[in-house]
């Protein structure tokens, strides 16, 4: 069971300290629990690993063992939530080269307006037979609805029409939205984004699901993952809940200062999953001119550019390490006859044991440097820890938020430079917006 360690605080945060939040954390995680906080039609995800649609996720499995035999490329357009949380798991499991590594090749579009990565996408596709899995709640989202025009050109000028609809999957809202009537039009397979879920919360809804079964990721153990930490945390308002003591210090530590929090990982894998919480935590807390600002470095290779500044520079930050303790590797590092470059004292160490002595070293050096660091611990890389990890960052997420008083589950902000960029690019119904936007020029 994932563990949240705090061990590395002592002299950060007193005792006092957490007895001084203890309260209003447990009236923050008793209030998720009964659903009456704010945002609060917002709490699909809550109990979701217990009470998902099984005939819905049988046909999920169903259309990832079908586009496997079908193509060896999926696309999966979509942004933001629609994307984040299946590409953190899939790179997280199988690694950051996995299309390289045989089986369905899985690519991820609709997330920029690069035309270079499009055109480059393009190219990969006339390498393999295509599936695309879009994702999108409205359909209309510029940059997932930019995307899908191009490559659903593409696969009917390819294949032409009637086939082209049998590698077509949409996610999207169960009745209504632009990509919904397409859908029912054109015959497109259909899953689900479910009205009570938020994007950044979804991954373990059709939007993540699809993806990772197709990609042959064993999504059972997954939602058994989550499901595990979701009964270890549900009933308990208390700081020995990890998720109410990961918020608490969080809490506590911006009360002093600490605005940045920086989510660290000995794994380059982890990259993406640093992407998805920075999400997470990003939309959820950054509202009211409130909120802790979430990065993350990837160690050791950060260690030789970012590590400066978290050894040396301005303390306004903390650290999270996420440290998997487990490895099925047992890549060594070789005897050298001659000692040519000083490594024979390493000769017969896994390199796993290696770099878990590094993160030890860096927390003790960062702590040492002013930084206060704490450890989440997950037992090794696999399906089951993950879908801990992403529940225990969800319910700790949520009661966060609730602690500094804002809703956990909007995100007005992002609507932002949607209409600036609707009023530029002269979409109807926004020119009031675009008279002021020239103006300022």
């Amino acid at each position: 069971m994932l563990r949240y360690d705090i061990g590395y605080l002592d002299g950060f945060i007193t005792n006092g300290e957490f007895d001084a939040v203890k309260e209003e954390v447990a009236a923050a995680s008793a209030l998720l629990r009964a659903g009456t906080g704010k945002g609060n039609d917002y709490l699909g995800w809550r109990d979701l690993p217990a009470v998902f649609d099984k005939e819905e996720y049988e046909r999920i499995k169903d259309a990832g063992r079908r586009i496997r035999e079908q193509s060896g490329i999926l696309l999966v357009i979509g942004i933001g939530g629609s994307y984040l949380g299946a590409r953190a798991v899939l790179e997280l499991l199988r690694g950051e080269m996995h299309n390289e590594l045989g089986g369905l090749r899985v690519y991820f579009t609709g997330n920029s307006l690069s035309p270079s990565d499009i055109e480059e996408l393009l190219r990969i596709c006339d390498t393999a037979d295509v599936s695309i899995n879009v994702i999108s709640k409205s359909g209309t989202t510029t940059e997932p609805a930019v995307a899908f025009r191009i490559f659903r050109n593409y696969l009917i000028k390819r294949y032409g029409e009637e086939e082209s609809r049998k590698r077509i999957y949409a996610t999207t809202d169960k009745e209504k939205g632009t990509l919904r009537k397409l859908s029912d039009e054109q015959g497109y397979e259909t899953f689900v984004i479910p009205d009570d879920v938020g994007g950044r919360f979804s991954v373990l809804t059709p939007v993540g699901l699809l993806p990772l079964a197709a990609a042959g990721i064993d999504t059972d153990a997954l939602i058994a993952g989550a499901e595990a930490m979701r009964q270890a945390v549900n009933e308990d308002d208390t700081l020995a809940n990890p998720c109410n003591r990961y918020a608490a210090v969080r809490n506590i530590l911006l009360r002093t200062g600490k605005s940045v929090e920086i989510l660290s990982c000995f794994e380059p894998r982890f990259r993406m999953m640093g992407e998805w919480y920075k999400q997470l935590f990003g939309e959820s807390e950054g509202k009211d001119h409130k909120g802790i600002y979430p990065s993350t470095c990837v160690f050791t290779s950060d260690l030789h550019s970012m590590g400066q500044y978290c050894q040396d520079g301005s303390r306004i930050l903390f650290e999270t390490l996420v440290r998997f303790t487990g490895s099925d590797s047992e890549l060594k590092v070789n005897a050298e006859e001659v000692d040519f470059d000083g490594l024979n004292y390493l000769a017969g160490k896994k390199i796993h044991d290696i770099n878990q002595v590094a993160s030890d070293a860096t927390m003790s050096a960062h702590t040492e440097g002013g930084v206060p660091c704490s450890v989440i611990e997950c037992e090794k890389i696999d399906e089951f820890n993950t879908g801990e990890l992403i529940y225990f960052f969800e319910r700790a997420c949520a009661v966060s938020g609730y602690v500094l008083d804002v809703n956990p589950f909007n995100q007005n902000g992002v609507e932002a430079y949607k209409r600036n960029m609707f009023a530029l690019l002269d979409k109807p119904g926004y020119e009031e917006d675009r008279e002021r936007l020239l103006n300022k020029r």
